[in-house]
């Protein structure tokens, strides 16, 4: 029997960036004005104590500047930067990161974006409401740098590749069936040593918890690695 091949993500092309937000909430509402376009958007602390928010996938640069330009003539945004997918934006305001195209700099990537979040209010929803829930959170993390994963925690629990917890890897993520049943119904980003960055629930901040936790112990269902 021929060995199964691993799944890969597929990888995004040009994003476009915009918006420059001291609060969440704002940037959160953006998101959501984005995402009525038909536009997945993420929202994420940019370094310098604002909330920005980068959108969209397209093939050339060409396509992504004439959507920007069009969303900038329908009043919906002021001002874009086009991210190219190594991540790099020319002029664009706020620190941006090249993305490391070695596996061990793309995990160190994620766990750093993941970290970016902590403290971020679980604003309920993700893509229909305004801000993250679990997946969401996960999903923006990947996007920002430049892996699509799909939308919720039992879609990106299929996509994945299995590892046994032994295994696991700073940017892996964890799922967690916190409903019981054993199904999928929650999803974390690993850190290592047993530590993972969640949204927990809606009410409380995206926040770092441990495996050493007994329920987060008892509810995990497995781990699945994309790199």
């Amino acid at each position: 029997m021929a060995p199964v091949s691993p799944r890969v993500l597929q990888r995004l092309g040009y994003t476009l960036q915009a918006g420059a937000f001291a609060k969440v909430e704002n940037a959160a509402r953006f998101s959501e004005t984005l995402q009525a376009q038909g536009l997945e958007a993420a929202y994420y602390a940019s370094g310098d104590g604002l909330y920005r928010v980068r959108f969209g996938d397209f093939a050339t640069k060409e396509r992504a500047r004439a959507r920007g330009e069009a969303l900038k003539s329908a009043g919906v945004i002021e001002a874009f930067w086009v991210v190219a997918p190594d991540g790099s934006a020319p002029a664009a305001p706020g620190p941006v990161q090249m993305r490391p195209t070695d596996e061990r700099g793309l995990r160190a990537s994620l766990v750093e974006s993941a970290k970016g979040y902590l403290g971020v209010p679980y604003l309920f929803g993700g893509t229909t409401e305004r801000g993250f829930d679990c997946s969401g959170l996960t999903g923006a993390v990947y996007r920002l740098n430049g892996l699509r994963l799909p939308r919720s925690s039992q879609a990106q629990f299929e996509a994945g590749n299995a590892v046994d917890l032994e295994e696991a890897r700073p940017g892996d993520l964890l799922f967690f069936a916190t409903g019981g049943g054993g199904r999928v119904s929650h999803v974390g980003l690993y850190l290592g040593q047993g530590a993972f960055i969640h949204a927990p629930r809606p009410g409380q901040s995206i926040r770092q918890d441990d495996l050493g936790d007994r329920y987060y112990h008892k509810a995990l269902v497995g781990v699945r690695t994309y790199l």
